[in-house]
């Protein structure tokens, strides 16, 4: 996979008695590294209060962007950053799900209930164990903690962290918990909408709907909030592509199309790059998506 473009910064001519004076009070700078914006850390990747990460079902690319029947994640695309050359891993759906979560497809090859993942590696006990805050919501998930494989348009299946022991199951809740008060939202939050509004069983209409309805106004937000909206597919209609839409929208989000190749791989990579964490399984290969910040 390609490496993302790096934005070089200009080399800085220090000239002059008060740059040497203040070179030898304050030592040596870290080579190639600049001033950066409010939210940014010193790496290539802004740290964020918030990050909403939303994973929709079965589209490809070329099903949603451009298409009028997704006029509100078209809106989202246009304003953010369109990766236009993003890819699942596999089909079905589940192996992506752990993918994008765990850094591994855990060996999961179908659709499967329960996958026992014990206390592997994952990105919600990373956030934990670094000191931040981490939560999944699905919507239809009966009770909080809730490990049953189906109830109603609810599907275990769309949601990896309900198979970690090492992620509390306070922290598995209904979609029904996400708080209107955003400024309380965990650093990292999942949201998984039902089969019918996340387009697996639903129309596309239907799911940009639900979309536009449960969480426009946190995208909106989060632009002035150093917060985060990632849109993603879990695998495109079944064709052997497998090209998904993903966006990112937010504070720091230089709007633009963007066309280095990613995968799940590398949005793990780049959420974990964010907050210092190592990176999981195959992420450790997949470079973290660094064109995008600035805006």
């Amino acid at each position: 996979m390609r490496r993302p473009r790096r934005r070089r910064s200009m080399p800085l001519r220090a000239t002059g008695l008060m740059v040497l004076l203040a070179a030898a009070l304050l030592g040596p700078l870290p080579a190639g590294r600049v001033a950066s914006p409010p939210g940014f850390t010193a790496a290539t990747v802004p740290a964020f209060a918030h990050i909403v990460v939303v994973v929709e079902e079965n589209r490809s690319q070329a099903n949603i962007i451009g298409n009028k029947a997704a006029p509100y994640i078209n809106q989202l695309a246009a304003g953010g950053a369109m990766m236009a050359q993003s890819f699942a891993e596999v089909h079905p759906s589940e192996p992506n799900y752990f993918a994008l979560f765990a850094g591994s497809t855990l060996g999961v090859t179908e659709n499967v209930c329960p996958v026992n993942a014990g206390n592997a590696a994952n990105l919600g006990a990373q956030l934990l164990a670094a000191g931040y805050t981490f939560a999944g919501f699905a919507e239809g998930l009966p009770a909080v903690g809730s490990t049953v494989c189906s109830a109603g348009k609810y599907a275990r299946k769309h949601v990896p962290w309900a198979s970690f022991t090492n992620i509390p199951a306070n922290l598995s809740l209904p979609f029904s918990a996400f708080p209107a008060n955003y400024a309380g939202l965990p650093t990292v939050s999942f949201v998984i909408p039902n089969l019918d509004n996340d387009m697996h069983d639903g129309s596309i209409t239907r799911g940009d709907t639900w979309l536009y309805q449960n969480l426009s106004a946190y995208a909106q937000w989060a632009q002035a909030n150093n917060s985060l909206l990632i849109l993603t597919w879990d695998e495109d209609d079944n064709a052997s592509r497998n090209q998904i839409p993903t966006v990112f929208y937010g504070a720091h989000v230089k709007p633009g199309t963007y066309v280095e190749p990613i995968s799940h791989y590398n949005v793990l990579s780049t959420l974990e790059e964010m907050y210092g964490l190592p990176k999981l399984g195959l992420a450790a290969r997949a470079p973290a998506i660094t064109d995008i910040w600035g805006g």
